[in-house]
């Protein structure tokens, strides 16, 4: 006799097993009618299955978040069961549920284009208007190879072939059409719903291998209502609006090209752009406690032996071989090994610690080329990278000043709101299961004292130690990993990093982790499109065009753009014969914030007349003050704020 728990505490009992559907029938008819599945002791669980024994039970509806992941995951079915009703041959290999969507790998001669999309669109809504059942069957293992190889579905076949011996094979029916999967499902394909789009084709290796066959995917995005599904694609339409790369051509701040591929050029635009971010996290580091270092770019594989990892991480690195030498080396994919190469020089006493140690350091990591994207992902980058070396009784205060610091940091380049993940150890990991637990209830101790909030991201911690991710938003909610922390007990171990305690003992310091933007190139990337290219004034590669309306203003333009400069404003000059109303539009496209228009009135007044990105309107000023208000809206955040201070106290 089952007694079924419900999230409001109710127990309800009944004489034989039940099934989530008799359940949510028992207790009301609007619940049937609602429900889509359920959570069984916290498993997402298809409403068909039996309670035998007491449980927990929550049930899932279309509101819930969990929906989403269960209606992508059933528009992939109906997605492969429409391919194959047009597309007969067509052999089905994987097809799970994704952030925003799903997809489909398909085996077929011929690679399916955009073309396809408005045929197999149109059979997918047949299928989910004939509202088939999704039915679980169990089968035995050598059954369901067979009726898959006798199908001529030889990728089904291998994927069963190479489960353990002792899984449970489960196939679902929706009607006379089948496939191999391991659940859960909503109750039919009529719950998948209208609310989605066959969104793009790429080509991708049968279980991600390059050696294996070429398959066709097909990626589609689908949600609870229309209303999410048009949101969605009003955001992909303003994301590609604001795609890096275009905006990055369109405004002269970089290029990348096949002979340095996962590299940035940057133009003196951009240039002038990395160098404000650069200055500005410079003068944050250094106010805030931080001794600024310069380690190698090549250093010898025995480093990376000692510290773990050239056995986790060789295949991300570049090898240069010194034949001579008979000596393997290796550019740095990140900064830590190094950083404890500066700590070990002499010997280190408590009273130095905490000690702070950031490098703006260069690294380079391979990542596969069809993995890069602009500068957001790239092989060669520049990482805001610091190390905290501390006792582990320190951990929770340099805690609570990251998080302090991060997020003055984020407010600064225009990011109100961030969130927290906490990621906990990996399966492959080194360190003692006794040195992870320290770590994590450190971490945890020093999340609580600061006040921070987190969600688990189980098993995603650095092989080393857990971290805190820190998620920053953008202007049209899109999520960002920037920011982490990590607290690393291994690694001083690994490298025989030591200090001399109070007690006169020696001891091994704890290593923070620690980087606010993640890389230059990734953080510009993501500022350019936050801001759609239009930054604001302390940022702006270049702040101020001084625009002549006639020729006879030219020799004044060129005062003005002088006196503008000397107060510190990166500034250009229009004096070409165009008109003015031109001139405007041609800056205004290039995203200029200010424009300094001069005539011969003007240059009669010693004035000038300043006109706003993005404003119709103009205002008149005489040129020193002009000079000085634009000066003081020029003055980064962190500058403006010491002279706030500075005024106040005097």
């Amino acid at each position: 006799m089952p007694a079924i728990t419900l999230p409001d505490g109710s127990i309800r009992r009944f004489d034989t097993p039940i099934t989530g559907s008799e359940l949510a029938a028992a207790i009301g008819p609007g619940l049937a009618r609602a429900a889509l599945a359920m959570k069984l002791d916290g498993v997402l669980t298809d409403l068909g299955r039996r309670i035998e024994a007491d449980a927990a039970v929550v049930f899932v509806t279309r509101k819930d978040a969990d929906a989403l992941e269960l209606i992508r995951h059933d528009a992939a079915h109906v997605l492969a069961e429409a391919v194959q009703a047009l597309f007969p041959g067509t052999q089905v290999t994987i097809g799970p549920s994704i952030e925003n969507g799903f997809y489909y790998d398909f085996a077929r001669n011929e690679p399916f284009t955009p073309e396809d999309f408005p045929a197999i669109e149109a059979k997918m809504r047949e299928i989910i208007a004939r509202d088939a059942a999704f039915v679980r069957e169990v089968w035995h293992r050598e059954d369901a190879i067979r009726f898959f190889a006798e199908r001529g579905e030889k990728y089904k076949a291998e994927i069963i072939q190479d489960l353990a011996h002792d899984q449970v094979i489960t196939l679902y029916r929706q009607g006379e059409w089948v496939d191999l999967c391991r659940g859960p499902h909503m109750r039919s394909t009529g719950d998948v719903g209208g609310a989605f789009k066959l969104m793009k084709v790429a080509g991708a290796y049968w279980r991600g291998d390059h050696r294996n066959a070429m398959l066709s995917r097909i990626y589609g995005t689908a949600w609870r209502d229309q209303k999410e599904l048009d949101a969605y694609l009003t955001m992909l339409a303003e994301a590609e609006r604001r795609d890096h790369r275009r905006i990055g051509r369109e405004l002269g701040l970089f290029h990348i090209q096949e002979e340095a591929v996962g590299s940035v050029f940057w133009h003196p635009k951009g240039w002038r752009l990395y160098r404000a971010v650069e200055a500005y996290m410079r003068r944050r580091l250094d106010a805030a406690g931080y001794q600024e270092v310069r380690t190698p770019q090549l250093v010898d594989r025995a480093l990376w032996e000692a510290s773990g990892h050239w056995e986790k991480f060789r295949q991300n690195m570049f090898v240069a071989r010194v034949e001579d030498e008979d000596r393997t080396l290796a550019l740095k994919p990140m900064n830590c090994p190094c950083h404890v190469q500066i700590f070990r020089q002499g010997l280190r006493s408590y009273r130095e610690l905490p000690l702070r140690m950031a490098e703006f350091g260069s690294c380079h990591r391979y990542e596969p080329s069809g993995a890069l994207h602009g500068i957001m992902r790239v092989r060669a980058f520049t990482q805001d990278d610091a190390h905290i070396f501390c006792t582990e009784a320190q951990v929770a205060s340099e805690t609570v000043r990251f998080v302090e610091l991060l997020g003055s940091i984020y407010r600064d380049f225009g990011f109100a709101e961030f969130q927290v993940k906490f990621s906990d150890r990996p399966e492959v990991r080194a360190g003692s299961d006794a040195v992870w637990d320290r770590a994590e209830a450190a971490l945890k101790e020093a999340c609580a004292i600061a006040g921070v909030d987190y969600t688990l991201n189980p098993g995603e911690g650095a092989f080393y130690g857990p971290k805190l991710e820190f998620v920053l938003r953008d202007a049209i909610g899109r999520d960002w990993q920037c920011g982490t922390l990590q607290v690393d007990f291994v690694l001083p171990e690994r490298l025989d990093a030591e200090y001399v305690g109070e007690d006169g003992a020696r001891h091994r310091p704890v290593m923070l982790h620690r980087a606010v933007l993640g890389s230059f190139e990734r953080f510009l990337g993501i500022l350019i499109e936050n801001h759609a290219g239009r930054f604001p004034l302390w940022l702006a590669p270049v702040q101020v065009v001084v625009a002549s309306i006639v020729s006879d203003a030219n020799d004044y333009a060129e005062d003005v753009a002088g006196a503008l400069r000397r107060a510190g404003l990166q500034v250009e000059t229009d004096l070409g014969a165009e008109k003015i109303n031109a001139k405007i539009r041609t800056h205004s496209l290039a995203a200029v914030p200010v424009i300094a228009v001069v005539g011969r009135q003007e240059a009669e007044r010693r004035s000038v007349a300043l006109r706003r990105l993005g404003g119709a309107a103009q205002e008149v000023l005489p040129l020193e003050e002009a000079c000085r208000r634009l000066a003081m809206e020029a003055t980064p955040p962190d500058l403006a704020t010491v002279s706030a201070e500075g005024q106040a106290r005097s």
